[in-house]
């Protein structure tokens, strides 16, 4: 995906994959600025951690307290920090790290176009509240979804999610547990990982609810193309989608913030599709 979109854009640049553990992340971002690399992506567990790492967190990273995308930049001689991508004649003398979260408007975007689903007033269960449903629940939040009703195997975190909430977004009501069993809602989306393996149980427990009153599910996990969940709500007449559109929009976000330039959405859909699914 990035690579393709790299190369509609005429960038001399490569994508690469690196497989680096959490206790040497530190070690790996540093080395990275030292490179001259223009940035990086993270993936789980290094979002949370790179928080304490880089030197400088933009807006969308403090608010949804994860960074999955760091852009390394250069002081420039008028005193601005600009990516490391404009200084194609000079090098800066100072170098910076800085760490951004394109992942909560990507899922959004996502849910919105895929499911035809607006976020405004929407009565949503999120299945997980670790690091990705923590942060789907508070952009849910913030884009003025009417009820969330939060489940996850660990109840402190729902606890913990549903106080921040509060005092975050205080006109958004926030439940732990699933809505009352004769309740309809507009969407259930899966932030867990249960589902990526074929013999994972299922993330959704169908003794406490039924997806038959839910009208669109949305799964985070995009491989395999349809979860076994996914299938079963669908089966139960909801309109259904995968995470496919939510990796699209991070990624695209995460080449314009090092580019400076409008990412070749469809170039990268399709590239992404035939990686993923081989077509």
């Amino acid at each position: 995906m990035q690579n393709a979109g790299m190369a509609a854009l005429k960038l001399n640049w490569r994508y690469l994959a690196f497989d680096v553990q959490p206790d040497e992340l530190r070690t790996a971002i540093v080395g990275a600025q030292a490179m001259g690399f223009v940035g990086l992506n993270l993936t789980v567990p290094h979002k949370l951690l790179a928080v304490d790492i880089v030197d400088v967190l933009d807006d969308t990273a403090r608010t949804w307290g994860a960074v999955n995308t760091i852009r390394f930049e250069g002081l420039a001689t008028d005193g601005t920090w600009r990516s490391i991508a404009d200084f194609t004649d000079t090098t800066p003398q100072k170098t910076r790290s800085r760490g951004f979260n394109t992942d909560a408007d990507a899922v959004t975007r996502s849910i919105q176009e895929d499911l035809g689903v607006t976020i405004r007033d929407a009565k949503i269960l999120l299945l997980g509240a670790g690091g990705a449903g923590r942060t789907a629940a508070l952009k849910l939040a913030a884009e003025g979804a009417a009820e969330l009703f939060l489940v996850n195997r660990t109840q402190s975190k729902v606890a913990g999610l549903i106080t921040e909430i509060a005092q975050r977004f205080p006109n958004i009501r926030a439940h732990s547990g699933y809505p009352a069993p004769n309740q309809t809602i507009d969407l259930v989306v899966n932030a867990t990982s249960l589902g990526l393996k074929a013999d994972d149980p299922s993330p959704f427990d169908t003794a406490q609810y039924s997806l038959s009153k839910a009208g669109a599910a949305y799964d985070m996990i995009y491989r395999p193309a349809e979860t076994p969940w996914l299938k079963t709500a669908r089966a139960a007449g909801c309109r259904t989608a995968n995470g496919i559109g939510m990796l699209l929009y991070q990624g695209a976000k995460a080449l314009e913030l090092w580019s400076g330039l409008n990412p070749p959405i469809e170039v990268m859909r399709e590239a992404l599709t035939k990686n993923v699914y081989g077509r």
